[in-house]
């Protein structure tokens, strides 16, 4: 759980903002959007596989273009 300290003589502006900041760094925003809607347990492993696919990929062309030179 995320939470801050606000000290004293801190803006609240101020204090929003690294409220917000550990949010992010924590990667609230982004489990909140994941979870948002239901996936059923096929739709995530084809995910999964897709994802694992492209990386894959990524990592073949780095790869290629090292030995290039």
């Amino acid at each position: 759980m995320v939470g801050i300290i606000v000290k004293e003589g801190e803006s609240i502006e101020s204090a929003l903002k690294r409220f917000k900041r550990d949010c992010a760094n924590a990667g609230i925003m982004s489990e909140i959007k994941r979870r948002e809607f239901f996936e059923k347990p096929s739709i995530k492993k084809k995910k999964a596989l897709e994802s694992a696919k492209r990386k894959l990929e990524k990592k073949k062309r780095l790869f290629s273009r090292k030995d290039r030179g």
